[in-house]
């Protein structure tokens, strides 16, 4: 069975491209909204990283003073060490913390940015790829069962097809006495209104 992705009849295809490429562009669309949510609330780590890098300021400071005193004779060495450790007490917490947070806040941005994007696009996939599905495997199961060769008594009976099955107003579109065409063997109008309804253009004799 060969697979018809898109209407041979041209209105129908022209509406059905446009459909499929209104989706794309909502996907597009909804991958940038997701990336621009995860730049702002990944940009709010530059507090998280300005408070690391304080701490590590601190540190760096306890540290040069501690290098200092070292060489002062007698209490030179307990003085650098309690201020090496004042230095990790305080500005190395500090540090830690910040980047903890900034880890913290990239992770959460990652995930909002991804659920902004995944959440919409998988309603908007559910909404709209089981219907064109659907209209794929309608369309090849039609050109399966309709195309074939014609010849008269192929065309009387799709004919009937059409009056007995198609929508009347649909039918109208072809013909404007559906029942009188199939009565007096006028059947082209009849095939080609079938042939329309499944999206297929109707072959020739």
């Amino acid at each position: 069975m060969a697979v018809k992705l898109y209407p041979e009849v041209a209105d129908r295809r022209r509406e059905r491209i446009a459909r499929d490429v209104a989706v794309l562009l909502m996907l597009l669309f909804l991958i940038w909204m997701g990336r621009s949510v995860y730049q702002r609330i990944d940009s709010i780590t530059v507090l998280a990283t300005g408070v690391s890098s304080a701490g590590e300021s601190v540190q760096t400071g306890f540290g040069a003073v501690a290098g200092a005193v070292e060489s002062v004779p007698v209490i030179g060495d307990n003085l650098a060490s309690a201020l090496q450790s004042s230095g990790e007490a305080t500005g190395g917490n500090v540090a830690d913390l910040g980047a903890q947070g900034a880890e913290s806040i990239h992770r959460a941005a990652l995930l909002i940015g991804l659920l902004t994007f995944l959440i919409p696009a998988i309603l908007l996939l559910g909404l709209t790829l089981p219907d064109r599905m659907r209209g794929i495997r309608q369309m090849s199961l039609a050109g399966q069962f309709l195309e074939g060769e014609r010849s008269p008594e192929r065309d009387r009976i799709l004919a009937m097809r059409a009056v007995f099955n198609l929508d009347v107003d649909h039918l109208l579109e072809y013909s404007a006495d559906p029942v009188g065409d199939l009565i007096a063997g006028r059947h082209d109008q009849l095939i080609e209104a079938l042939f329309a309804e499944a999206g297929l253009a109707t072959p020739t004799r």
